[in-house]
């Protein structure tokens, strides 16, 4: 028959990993409660710095608001983009936390999805820029080919515009490290269409000037041969 020190071990092992165990998980949970106050402080002072340079006014005439919207998105680019800050510091403080528990697992796989945060953020910046631009662009060439009486002024500058928008997709997936070699040859595709339908699109809108420059040279032709 078994002694009663021998039958009361595993119990005694159990409460020496709880006692162990115990210090770390309240320092975790004070890691989570004092990482939480900060990231909602972060998020509140990202927040009101956008507002204060105008953030969201830039992304309106980007069309990211358009875009948020067809995706279902009800907040603006600035309270999103504070929104991802606030997510970002929660980031590192659950990961902060499951180190303080010894899971060293879990924090290798929340470490990995860290550092891939910077090249998502730096996308995201890319793909603002170039939609403002795109817009500005296809204003400029919209403005410019009616002033020069093209008919083809809105096709010219959609054409533009959704060729820097491509551009700019194309720019983003490599940001986000997504296959350049896939990245590469879909922008040269891309590429290619919107240079096709750009010099259609002029085609199309110098027709009648090229027409008129033919009729006066042929009249002027006519007119030398009737003189001699």
């Amino acid at each position: 028959m078994e002694s009663v020190p021998t039958l009361l071990e595993p119990g005694r092992a159990f409460l020496s990993k709880v006692a162990f165990f115990l210090p770390n998980l309240l320092a975790a949970l004070l890691i989570l409660v004092g990482g939480w106050v900060l990231a909602r402080f972060i998020r509140l002072l990202v927040f009101r710095f956008l507002l204060a340079i105008r953030f969201d006014v830039a992304g309106e005439k980007a069309g990211i608001d358009d875009i948020l919207l067809r995706a279902d998105i009800r907040q603006g680019p600035a309270e999103l983009v504070a929104t991802l800050a606030y997510w970002l510091m929660m980031l590192l403080v659950i990961m902060t936390a499951i180190n303080t528990l010894g899971l060293a697992a879990v924090a290798e796989l929340l470490n990995q999805v860290l550092l891939y945060i910077p090249k998502v953020i730096a996308a995201v910046v890319v793909l603002i820029l170039g939609l403002f631009f795109a817009n500005f662009l296809a204003g400029v060439i919209r403005t410019a080919a009616a002033n020069a009486g093209l008919p083809e002024a809105e096709v010219l500058a959609s054409v533009a515009r959704y060729g820097l928008i491509a551009f700019t997709g194309a720019v983003t997936l490599h940001e986000l490290g997504v296959g350049a070699q896939l990245v590469h040859s879909a922008f040269i595709i891309v590429f290619g269409a919107v240079a096709l339908a750009l010099a259609l699109a002029f085609g199309l809108g110098c027709k009648d000037l090229a027409r008129d420059w033919v009729i006066r040279y042929l009249e002027s032709a006519r007119g030398n041969k009737k003189h001699h």
